[in-house]
């Protein structure tokens, strides 16, 4: 896509510049929208940076659900090259999250603390779009529905991605059809509920990559989730050291504990029998 086109009448290969109302890039990217949603509340000039870094973020995340709900869906309908195909793109797209992190990572507690007041209470995990994440990846919390219940069109769709299968227990859903045996308590727990680690199912994956030539598909599909566990484990630890850099242990900007909550976050592990598996085979 060219951002310079060729000046008109230059050539017959030159660009169309003259349209009736808003150019067809304005109405389908919606540039101009998105240019004017930032209203710094501070005047310190690193609040712009902070402000679109973390819209940046957003978008970075509507795109990882829609990735991650195409390959759930795929899943159930029994296509795992198509959920294959959805969580590689979501780990370039992870790649690209991840690196948004750049922009802040060397923050000083002086300069974050220039417009942290901005902020208020706003912190990051109110974000929606990022709890619809951490839904998708089994990361299941009922309480964290409650910061939105003012907003009721968030919260009914926080609602139903709490109450349907994770990514996770999609994949499950599908070896157990592969006639691998996956515990019928997995299959029919609670969707609601953080998952939690089955010895039995760590025994499973053990099964599929100690014998790689009988599951070479669900060797590339436990791989492609790996690379997406991976990339938000990095995730959460970037996040983990910009936000100590810029302000230390003190307590977040929503209340929570800051460093020691991201401490604890960091070091749980994405789609947990897949990694202890590994010691096994």
């Amino acid at each position: 896509m060219s951002y310079t086109p060729d000046v008109p009448g230059a050539g017959s290969d030159a660009p169309n510049l003259d349209f009736a109302g808003t150019t067809p890039y304005e109405d389908y990217v919606q540039a101009d929208v998105l240019t004017h949603l930032q209203h710094p509340r501070s005047d310190d000039p690193g609040e712009m940076v902070f402000l679109v870094t973390t819209q940046v973020m957003e978008l970075w995340f509507t795109v990882i659900v829609h990735e991650w709900e195409t390959a759930s869906r795929a899943l159930r309908e029994d296509r795992p090259q198509v959920a294959i195909d959805a969580l590689r793109r979501s780990a370039r797209e992870l790649e690209a999250l991840n690196a948004s992190w750049q922009p802040l990572a060397r923050l000083t507690p002086a300069q974050f603390n220039a417009y942290r007041s901005a902020l208020g209470e706003g912190s990051g995990f109110q974000s929606a779009m990022y709890r619809r994440m951490e839904f998708l990846l089994g990361e299941k919390s009922a309480s964290m529905l409650v910061p939105h219940r003012g907003a009721p069109r968030v919260h009914a769709e926080l609602e139903k991605a709490l109450q349907e299968p994770s990514l996770y227990d999609e994949v499950l859903r599908l070896l157990a059809r592969r006639g691998l045996p996956v515990p019928d308590a997995v299959l029919g727990r609670d969707l609601a509920q953080r998952y939690e680690p089955v010895p039995e199912v760590e025994e499973v994956w053990t099964g599929i990559y100690g014998d790689p030539d009988g599951n070479p598909e669900l060797v590339v599909l436990g791989e492609a989730l790996t690379d997406v566990a991976e990339l938000v484990w990095r995730w959460r630890n970037d996040h983990l050291v910009a936000t100590r850099r810029a302000m230390g242990s003190k307590t977040g900007t929503g209340g929570s504990a800051g460093v020691a909550w991201l401490e604890k976050r960091a070091a749980k592990n994405v789609f947990p029998e897949l990694w202890t598996a590994r010691s096994h085979v």
